[in-house]
């Protein structure tokens, strides 16, 4: 029977990766920083934590009350000039300066702020990764620059697992050590309504091997590529696994053991007909 276990690791990005977080105090939310770093620790390390704002304003007051108990260092700008932020100048000069003395692997950019879009865009270019994140409201063009965006909405909402219903195993053959994963029910929340289903058949298809199967990590970095704000979390759903096992009437899932490796890694396919 499926184990909760697998998707982490199917879903994870492997090895840790030396990462810069950069907050834009101005455009994002003191509620959710201990949500964001614990989202940001499934990329890798924040080696860096740093925070921009004029904290000298009352705007700023919540932040000044938790930057010493999550390490962020706090770099001051003062509005020298009303209508001109200097707050995003100073991250962007910061971020380049990081990028090239080479010493991370990538960038978490916290703003809604669609002005850092060309910096996400130049950073790539480097070669390193992109992490946004934001709230709902973010431009397409912010978000689609990033190699992933996470909305910070989606890491304040509770997740309610689906319940779970008993199902037969399937009569195909199936390679040795491999599972059928079991059906859940779907709740109103998760309708298939509201899901991008034809994306996900989509995102098989263009990723499976000639016998239809394809690694549920697979589907989730063509996801990714394609629309780097896509997550399961905006559509109820705590994982892309349980996503995929909602609708169980168009996928088939399995586990299958790895050799010489107790962990098994979960496989997708289309069914037929659908």
């Amino acid at each position: 029977m499926y184990n909760s276990k697998f998707s982490n690791i199917t879903e994870s990005e492997g090895a840790a990766q030396k990462l810069a977080v950069l907050i834009d105090a101005d455009n994002a939310q003191p509620s959710v920083i201990d949500a964001l770093l614990a989202e940001v620790a499934r990329f890798g390390e924040a080696t860096v934590r740093r925070i921009y704002g004029d904290f000298t304003s009352s705007r700023s007051s919540q932040w000044k009350q938790i930057l010493n108990k999550y390490s962020i260092n706090p770099i001051q700008q003062f509005a020298y000039t009303t209508g001109k932020n200097a707050t995003d100048s100073r991250l962007i000069i910061d971020a380049m300066d990081l990028l090239h003395k080479g010493n991370i692997s990538g960038f978490c950019l916290v703003s809604s702020d669609s002005d850092f879009t060309g910096l996400a865009s130049r950073i790539r270019e480097e070669g390193l990764v992109v992490y946004g994140f934001g709230e709902k409201k973010t431009p397409e063009a912010f978000r689609n620059a990033c190699n992933q965006f996470v909305f910070t909405e989606n890491l304040k909402a509770p997740i309610k697992p689906a319940k779970t219903t008993p199902v037969t195993r399937t009569k195909k053959a199936r390679p040795e050590g491999a599972e059928t994963i079991p059906k859940k029910e779907t709740s109103p929340k998760q309708g298939s309504k509201s899901i991008p289903v034809d994306f996900l058949k989509e995102a098989v298809e263009k990723a499976c091997d000639e016998t239809g199967w394809v690694q549920l990590g697979s589907i989730g970095s063509y996801l990714r590529k394609v629309k780097p704000d896509f997550d399961s979390r905006s559509f109820g759903f705590k994982n892309l696994t349980e996503m995929f096992t909602n609708f169980s009437e168009t996928f088939e899932l399995q586990d299958r053991a790895t050799p010489q490796s107790p962990n098994k890694i979960i496989y997708v396919r289309i069914k037929e007909g659908k």
